[in-house]
């Protein structure tokens, strides 16, 4: 194995002196094979010869730190390559060699300590302060001097500067400034993990960062004005119910509105007329409340009943309005339960006044008829919506909402139909409604306004005619009643009524039920070609 030596400081023992010469031969330096003089030492480390024959695998024979030098002044003779050179000090014995051998201490790259020759050839070191080049024989070090120690960790390093004395050590408190490092780092995760949070929550919730917002005006606070829709509203709806009525055959939804604090409730008649006389009806109002009710009156011929719940505290009478003073184009307001949706409210304003119109029939023989001298109204009413208020701008009641002409309905009035609203409905005035409950209330029934006359209700021409001939033996005109006491008589036809024109028996009942029983009108009538008017006082018929 040859010899290989540590680069390190430059050598101070002076180079060997080259053998003399034989007389007359000349040594080529760089001839094949031959044995070129040089000095040992960093020229054979930075120049290794190429071995002339097998070689064992090339690994450098390293000393072990403070191995055994040679000593001042001894040299170390050269030999051919592949031969190995000993000291030529005998003192230190075989076994220094072999220590040397057996104890090397192979470093890996990055610590700073000695490589293998196979590593080091790969990244020559240039030369060396103090020392020679190739075929430079001049001195290493100062005569006299013995070499320094070249200790393992002085070996030089191609990813490093030469060490000198050993490896450093790390600098004192390196390992104590980890802690707060990795406690920081922990801290700074933890802090990005609640920010990432904090942002997840606020994007799920109100959507993304760049999500388009859009302008939206403050909410206003405060109430609004009384005669405002949503003021009369505020006011009417506490006194508004919803009734669900059940019969043995029949059932059916709608509205009423409470008229005093014993518990009386204003409805239409066909709305708890399937009830009959052992009927269920259940009132809710507007906050949720349900109470049972019975049936205190009612009058097919006027479309009103009233209905008391009892032990039913906080009721909500609604203020009754006067339905004379009502004048067309008057805004008005209605609340009721359309397809059974409870506390609907819808507005619109007054249409006409003293519609004549009828209404049921469906019994055949007209018991079952109701004349309405009527408020219409442009406010959308629904099934549903009967027996609900129609109130004015101060939310009094003017009316009570009973029909609608449905846009598949031939008939006048559809009080009880499924058809909607096309903007024609139909209200009973509250005046007459007043009455009407009042007695319903005091007697259980009502009494309707009579001239004691029977009309030909087949009559084509304009106006109302007195029947010419009896039915079921009785005379058209009454004897001793109001037609005959004021010289009414069979065949005759009524025109006017106070006044207003009257185009047929229909509206003729609709006007007089319009008043009270007692009232005085002026008829106006034909009779043979001539006009002639008869003053009247009403009459009085019970129905219950």
């Amino acid at each position: 194995m040859p010899a290989a030596a540590y680069p390190g400081p430059p050598s101070q023992s002076p180079p060997p002196a080259a053998p003399p010469a034989a007389p007359g031969e000349e040594r080529s330096p760089l001839a094949p094979g031959a044995d070129q003089p040089h000095p040992a030492g960093a020229a054979d480390t930075a120049h290794p010869r190429p071995a002339t024959g097998p070689a064992a695998p090339h690994r450098p024979e390293l000393q072990k730190p403070g191995a055994p030098q040679p000593a001042s002044g001894q040299t170390v003779a050269p030999g051919p390559t592949g031969s190995q050179s000993a000291p030529l000090n005998p003192a230190a014995g075989p076994d220094a060699a072999q220590d040397g051998a057996d104890g090397a201490f192979v470093p890996h790259p990055g610590d700073g300590g000695p490589r293998p020759a196979s590593a080091t050839a790969a990244y020559p070191a240039g030369p060396q302060p103090g020392t020679g080049g190739p075929g430079d024989h001049g001195p290493a070090s100062a005569p006299g001097h013995a070499p320094a120690r070249q200790g393992a960790w002085q070996q030089y390093d191609p990813w490093s500067a030469p060490l000198q004395g050993g490896p450093v050590a790390p600098p004192p408190g390196r390992r104590g400034r980890r802690g707060p490092l990795v406690a920081a780092a922990v801290a700074l995760a933890l802090l990005a993990g609640g920010v990432g949070g904090v942002i997840g929550a606020y994007v799920e919730r109100y959507g993304g960062i760049s999500d388009i917002k859009l302008p939206q005006s403050a909410a206003e606070e405060g109430g609004r004005k009384p005669d405002s829709v949503a003021g009369i509203a505020q006011t009417a709806l506490p006194g508004v119910v919803t009734l669900h009525v059940r019969g043995s055959a029949e059932q059916g939804t709608g509205t009423g509105f409470v008229l005093d604090h014993q518990g009386h409730i204003l409805t239409n008649n066909h709305v708890v007329e399937p009830a009959g006389s052992g009927g269920e009806i259940s009132v809710t109002f507007s906050g949720g409340q349900t109470a049972k009710a019975r049936v205190v009156g009612r009058d097919g011929g006027y479309d009103l009943a009233v209905v008391q719940v009892e032990g039913v505290a906080g009721l909500r009478p609604l203020t009754l309005g006067n339905s004379d003073s009502v004048r067309v184009g008057d805004p008005v307001v209605a609340i009721g339960a359309p397809f059974d949706l409870a506390n609907t409210v819808t507005s619109g304003i007054i249409s006409a006044k003293q519609r004549p119109i009828t209404a049921g029939g469906k019994k055949g023989d007209g018991s079952d008829v109701s004349y309405v001298d009527a408020l219409q109204t442009d406010a959308p009413i629904n099934p549903g919506n009967s027996g609900g208020p129609l109130v004015d701008a101060k939310a009094r009641v003017i009316g009570i909402n009973s029909a609608i002409r449905a846009a598949d309905s031939g008939s006048g009035l559809d009080g009880g139909g499924q058809g909607g609203s096309i903007g024609l409905g139909f209200a009973i005035p509250i005046n007459q409604a007043k009455r009407v409950a009042e007695e319903l209330i005091n007697t259980g029934r009502a009494t309707h306004p009579v001239i004691g006359v029977t009309l030909e209700m087949e009559y084509a021409g304009d106006g109302a005619r007195v029947s010419q001939r009896s039915k079921d033996g009785k005379d058209p005109v009454i004897p001793g009643g109001p037609g005959a006491k004021a010289g009414i008589k069979a065949g005759d036809v009524i025109t006017k009524v106070d006044g207003a024109p009257v185009h047929s028996g229909e509206e003729l009942i609709v006007k007089i039920r319009s008043h009270r029983p007692g009232d005085t009108l002026v008829l106006t009538l034909q009779r043979g070609g001539k006009e002639q008017s008869v003053r009247l006082s009403l009459g009085s018929s019970s129905t219950g």
